[in-house]
């Protein structure tokens, strides 16, 4: 089933908040299109095993990102995990990932996972709002969530590149 995505460029002159939102979006909408008419199968076919990157794996595994930096770590908010445990499946984002696991429905959970951080986001008045919980023992502002959310998107939308060539030979930007 063919998403129907349309990625916006990022405006050219913004401010830092609008600037840091556009290209979140923008690369948000760029790993969807990576699933563009792929089937079940083909989206949890891994380009070079062992690995087990997958793009329904990525697709889950961003759900995952979304749901900790926005609810549990900005809004404070005791969310359970989505795919994985640390102690069953530290990997289960990738792992628990078969042929028939539905990529509709992955891409599903986290388009809500991103309403929710998108509406987290602008409910925040500041950027430099500090995070009501700590990770891995620091406290961070919206403005490094956000910035390191675009560098997750960036750097796994390039794997996703790598898993769509190899699964039919469709590439892009």
């Amino acid at each position: 089933m063919p998403t129907v995505v349309e990625r916006v460029e990022p405006d050219v002159l913004p401010d830092e908040r609008t600037a840091l939102v556009q290209f979140l979006d923008y690369f948000r909408d760029s790993l969807e299109l990576k699933t563009d008419g792929l089937t079940d199968a083909q989206s949890a076919t891994a380009s070079c095993p062992p690995s087990i990157l997958t793009i329904t794996g990525l697709v889950r595994h961003m759900a995952e990102v979304e749901r900790h930096w926005f609810q549990l770590v900005m809004a404070g908010r005791d969310t359970p995990r989505l795919y994985w445990d640390v102690d069953g499946h530290p990997d289960g984002d990738f792992d628990l990932v078969t042929d028939t696991t539905s990529l509709a429905d992955a891409v599903a959970e986290w388009r809500h996972e991103i309403a929710v951080s998108s509406g987290i986001t602008a409910a925040i008045a500041s950027l430099d709002t500090v995070s009501v919980r700590q990770d891995w023992g620091r406290s961070v502002n919206l403005r490094w969530v956000l910035v390191h959310m675009i560098e997750e998107y960036a750097r796994h939308c390039g794997h996703a590149d790598l898993l769509r060539e190899r699964i039919d030979g469709v590439v892009g930007d």
